[in-house]
């Protein structure tokens, strides 16, 4: 049986696994006026299936830099299920030669926020294009950003579980000023070992450095925009936006709040645990 079904069936064998389905089940919103107004959502709402009949629907929230993509993308391969990033699906349109394309490019260029009707439009898009593919279930990566984007999701499609990772803050300025980007294979890498002691009340925590191959080390670039000011102030940024989200999710029983212990060979089985999960082949390679 699959680490899903096991997560899916286990509700009727009590203990842990029980909460994480009463997370997943929880009891879905009524239907916003807000998600009305947009012609495309009304559409997704009869083409719902029942959670048991699909595979896992997980949003991951979390500060800029804590790490989502990194675990949304290992949980997608674990579970056989999408990881779909906002951001992707905006880069995806900039390349093509839709209609979209153009306004997208003049948004950007602009350095405007895209609006919540393009965005869920494209999501909409994409889960259309999912289903008809086969596929079932998807983690969304850093969205919805807030409470309206929230409302108008519940409105495209039933969310089962919201994962918020958590990581304290001169962790997370100090991880986003080691980041570092290969400007020819594209590749993302991190220079900063972080070794913070425990105190005041906070454990310690030990993450090591991502360091790219010899190949890419003299091609590495640092974002213009990870600057400690800047990074300082996208926290704040996402802060102020996400704390309503959190509370939005919180009151429908599905935010699973979780503190980051370290880097991924700590927090990896940590996350698997809370979520009742099993990577067989971390196992595999623990035992060998």
């Amino acid at each position: 049986m699959t680490a899903v079904q096991r997560l899916l069936c286990a509700a009727s064998s009590g203990g842990a696994a029980t909460v994480a389905r009463r997370r997943m089940t929880a009891l879905a919103p009524e239907q916003t006026p807000l998600a009305a107004a947009f012609p495309f959502v009304v559409a997704e709402r009869a083409k719902r299936r029942p959670a048991e009949e699909r595979n896992v629907q997980w949003v991951f929230l979390g500060c800029p830099g804590v790490g989502k993509g990194t675990y949304a993308s290992r949980l997608s391969r674990l579970l056989g299920v999408p990881h779909i990033a906002t951001g992707d699906l905006v880069r995806d349109e900039l390349s093509s030669s839709g209609p979209l394309a153009v306004q997208l490019a003049e948004i950007v260029n602009q350095g405007k926020l895209v609006s919540d009707e393009i965005i869920i439009n494209l999501l909409s898009k994409r889960l259309k294009k999912g289903n008809e593919q086969g596929e079932s279930g998807f983690i969304l990566d850093g969205f919805p950003r807030t409470v309206k984007q929230a409302e108008i999701l519940d409105g495209v499609t039933d969310i089962d579980m919201v994962v918020n990772l958590k990581l304290r803050e001169d962790v997370l300025v100090e991880k986003c000023l080691g980041r570092r980007i290969c400007n020819q294979c594209g590749k993302n890498f991190n220079l900063a070992c972080i070794d913070v002691k425990g105190e005041n009340g906070l454990p310690p925590i030990y993450m090591a450095p991502l360091l790219p191959p010899n190949s890419c080390m003299s091609k590495l670039i640092t974002r213009a925009d990870d600057t400690e000011e800047a990074v300082r102030n996208r926290l704040q940024i996402y802060n102020d936006l996400s704390q309503p989200v959190e509370g939005f999710y919180r009151h429908q029983g599905k935010l699973l709040e979780f503190d980051l212990p370290g880097g991924i060979p700590e927090s990896w089985p940590k996350l698997l645990h809370v979520l009742n999960l099993e990577d067989q082949e971390e196992m595999k390679l623990a035992t060998a």
